[in-house]
Formats: C-alpha cells, sequence, structure tokens
C-alpha cells in the first residue's frame, strides 16, 4: 500500500532528508535549518510509505529559470523500492499542488536514460544537460596564482561585500548562464541559498571593483566534502586566468579546512569553465538531464 502524506515536523524533514541522502549519496543535501530558511508559500514536501516504510520524498516548489508561472517538482525513490508505484504517485501529488499555486508548467532532473522514459511517459522533454565534475583534495595544495592588481577577500573578512556581489557581479553571470531560460535569482534567495559558508566565499577586487567571486556550500552530513558556489568573472576580467586563481584560493582553503573533496555542476554550452576546472584537476563523474513538461500532467 502507498501511502503520500505532507511534511508537517523537524522528523519529517530528517526523514525526508534521508531519503535524498540514499538516492543522491554523492550530493550535499540541505541541513534541517537549511530547509526550513529556504520554504517559501508555494512550496511542498512529500514523504512516500510502501507498506508503512518511508521509501520515498518530493518537493514542489517556484524555479529559478523562467517566470514566475514555473515549477520545479522532484520526486525521489530510494532504489530497492522502484516500479512499485510509488514514483508516479508522488509525481501526481506534486504536480496536483503545483498546479494547485497557479504554476503552468513542471520541471524536473533525471539522472539516467531510464529516468528519461519515466518522466516521458508524463509529457515531460529533455532542455538541458548539466554536467557534475569532482576534486579530491589533497592535505596540502598549492597558493593561488592571482593576476597583477587583483586582490581576493573572503565575505566573512568583509560582509559588506555579500549584497554588492549579487548586484554587481551575479546578475551578470546569471545572464550568461547557458539555460534554456535565464536564471532569475532574488537577492533574498542569493543571501540565503548562494553564500551559506561566508568563510569559504571568496571576492576578487581591483580597488574597490569586484570582479570576481567563487565560493563552497558547507555540507553538514559529510563534513570532508563542499560543492562548489558561484564562480564568475566579470566580463572585461574573462581570459586573464582570475577563475582559476579564485578556484585555486577555494581549493587551498578547502584543504587547509579539512576538505577532501569538491565537487561542481556546470551546464552543456559552459565548456570553458569545464575546460578550467579540467585544468585544476576536476574529473566528470556524472550528468542530469533537465526536463520540462506543461500542466496538468497527462
Amino acid at each position: 500500500m502507498i501511502e503520500i502524506r505532507p511534511v508537517e515536523t523537524d522528523e519529517g524533514i530528517e526523514a525526508w532528508r534521508q531519503v535524498r541522502i540514499a538516492v543522491l549519496p554523492n550530493e550535499r543535501t540541505a541541513s534541517v535549518d537549511e530547509m526550513q530558511r529556504m520554504a517559501t508559500p508555494e512550496q511542498l514536501l512529500l514523504l512516500a510509505e510502501l507498506d508503512g516504510e518511508v521509501v520515498g520524498c518530493g518537493i514542489t516548489k517556484h524555479t529559478d529559470t523562467g517566470g514566475e508561472d514555473r515549477s520545479f517538482v522532484q520526486p525521489r525513490v530510494i532504489p530497492e523500492a522502484r516500479r512499485r508505484g510509488v514514483g508516479s504517485a508522488l509525481l501526481r501529488a506534486l504536480a496536483a499542488h503545483a498546479e494547485s499555486v497557479g504554476f503552468q508548467s513542471a520541471g524536473s532532473n533525471v539522472e539516467d536514460e531510464g529516468s528519461l522514459a519515466f518522466a516521458a511517459r508524463f509529457g515531460f522533454r529533455e532542455t538541458g544537460r548539466h554536467v557534475e565534475q569532482v576534486r579530491k583534495i589533497r592535505s596540502r595544495e598549492e597558493e593561488p596564482r592571482v593576476p597583477a592588481g587583483v586582490r581576493i577577500v573572503s565575505i566573512a573578512e568583509q560582509p559588506e561585500l555579500r549584497a554588492r556581489t549579487y548586484h554587481e557581479l551575479a546578475l551578470q553571470a546569471f545572464d550568461d548562464m547557458p539555460t534554456p531560460l535565464p536564471v532569475s535569482i532574488t537577492p533574498e534567495v542569493w543571501e540565503r541559498e548562494w553564500i551559506t559558508w561566508p568563510e569559504g566565499s571568496f571576492v576578487a577586487l581591483v580597488g574597490d571593483e569586484i570582479v570576481g567571486c567563487a565560493g563552497l556550500m558547507r555540507d553538514d552530513d559529510r563534513p570532508d566534502r563542499a560543492e562548489n558556489s558561484l564562480t564568475a568573472v566579470r566580463r572585461d576580467w574573462r581570459g586573464r586566468g582570475l577563475a582559476r586563481a579564485l578556484k585555486e584560493t577555494v581549493i587551498a582553503w578547502g584543504a587547509a579546512n579539512g576538505l577532501r573533496e569538491i565537487y561542481t555542476w556546470t551546464q552543456i554550452g559552459n565548456e570553458n569553465m569545464r575546460g578550467v576546472n579540467e585544468k585544476l584537476g576536476y574529473v566528470t563523474r556524472n550528468v542530469t538531464i533537465s526536463v520540462r513538461a506543461p500542466l496538468p500532467l497527462p
């Protein structure tokens, strides 16, 4: 018997997290506190039980790409409980909620061709692909080679740069991302989701001008691992080795602070950044497929 129920307590959020961790062990999962901070009025978290055991989780929320009428829905089911109707039940419940709060389409991510075929049954079509690259971190890493005239500081050192980086650099970077639709991040989302580790988040300055940024997002479940946040260089400073210097700064800081793995995601079409990563020792580990369907689902 399949039962779908909303997440309403901290214990429910933790159960939701544990399913996601089981399905995606190579990725960080937001902590209970982070998920509470990131919650929005239109968001819905679901748990799926099969014969009384929690085997799946799902989320509906507004997506960062496209307009206000676009949602993101993501069902997850642990491998041993798949092909028993749990994923379908979760997806339909998530999509129904998205439609009820006014969204006109739903996007999602799948990790393999089997999942892509599952999504296609509900009208989802591929819109893009994202590449995951991973870098093993040694106990000591080389110091960054910073271009002349550039100073790299952490957000912890100069907290006022946090908001400035959004307005002076991040918006430009989001415009340049090779995504099917524009990325739309509000200042509030930037503060809440993109700079979560000030000590490991860095800004490149020329005088008082912001010309680049890079950073890390902490993994509370795996303290020896972190995810790269936005790495961006102002258009007129690209091609001068600044992206590499920023990433080297992040790697060196990670080594000094106990990290043993850093991973990052780039879009197909962003070969320049993937090339920078490869020169720094990152290797490809995974590719995910973005899909989207109109609501209601067939």
